[in-house]
């Protein structure tokens, strides 16, 4: 009998050692892709390496943090935690160098530095309304007092007192009735004096911050706040031949005693001297109305010039 023939798929399946053989070439095929990874991988973690270690021998450490540095950042973050002082307050500091007291004895100052409200004509007030009391501020290195001619007028004798106590005799050297305005010269001066900044008037609006600062009532160096009522104000005083024009309405408090003192915008700066209040009752009492003279007509009786 003749042996069957080999089938033709069984001369071209491999034998199991060329299987074998294939497998392991497959093996270390693929060994030594992964060495080729793992030594690139090896190479760039020695590169990161040397280049923190050159970083560190180029660039050396900050110093360690002393006790004062420490206290230090906490006051930083205190103080920048802390809110900003109210303008009222940044107002008072700059205005208080320039602010003096006014005080008269005689004249026709019997109504304490008010000239728009009326007076009692009682007779046992005589000796007390022969006494007056008003404000005013330093507008030069000269200083030169801008005050409201009727704190002064007629006065025997006028007495001011500066922020740091100097006490003086003063005069009367240049007013503007048609403005209400004087200006005095004290014979003796403080050691420092301390002009005000003044501002410019044109550049109000209704609606801003208003500041007062004054002696009501002979509460020396006291501070109103309000807003500019209104601008370009006409005002006949009672008992006056001049009709004030162009004044300044506000509605800070201003009572017996502020007048001739500053009215200040939010800088500090003065914009205005306090004339008056208006009161229908003819009371020596606020009711929310008063006017200032531009600050820019009444320096012109300090020779200053117009702006």
């Amino acid at each position: 009998m003749r042996e069957p023939a080999e089938s033709s798929t069984d001369t071209e399946r491999p034998s199991l050692r060329e299987r074998l053989q294939r497998v392991r070439a497959r093996v270390r095929a693929r060994v030594r892709a992964h060495s080729k990874s793992a030594g690139s991988f090896v190479a760039g973690v020695g590169a990161v390496l040397v280049a923190m270690l050159l970083y560190n021998a180029l660039v050396p450490p900050p110093p360690p943090l002393t006790v004062q540095d420490v206290n230090t950042s906490i006051a930083n973050a205190m103080a920048s935690a802390t809110p900003a002082p109210a303008y009222s307050s940044l107002v008072y500091q700059v205005i208080r160098p320039s602010f003096v007291l006014i005080q008269t004895e005689g004249g026709g100052n019997s109504n304490n530095g008010e000239a728009f409200t009326g007076r009692s004509d009682e007779p046992d007030q005589a000796e007390e309304d022969d006494f007056g009391l008003g404000s005013g501020v330093i507008v030069n290195d000269k200083g030169n007092i801008l005050t409201s001619l009727h704190v002064v007028a007629d006065a025997r004798k006028i007495r001011v007192t500066f922020a740091d106590g100097t006490e003086s005799e003063a005069k009367i050297i240049n007013t503007q009735p048609e403005n209400d305005i004087a200006v005095l010269q004290a014979a003796t001066l403080p050691k420092q004096v301390v002009p005000a900044t003044l501002g410019n008037p044109g550049s109000l609006r209704v609606g801003d911050e208003a500041y007062v600062v004054g002696n009501p009532l002979g509460l020396y160096g006291s501070m109103s706040t309000g807003v500019i009522s209104g601008l370009n104000r006409n005002f006949q005083p009672k008992n006056s031949e001049e009709r004030l024009e162009g004044l300044i309405q506000f509605d800070a408090a201003a009572n017996p005693g502020n007048s001739g003192g500053p009215l200040m915008n939010r800088y500090g700066q003065v914009v205005g001297i306090v004339a008056g209040l208006v009161n229908p009752t003819e009371q020596d009492v606020f009711i929310g109305i008063a006017f200032a003279v531009p600050i820019n007509v009444a320096g012109g009786g300090a020779g200053m010039p117009a702006y």
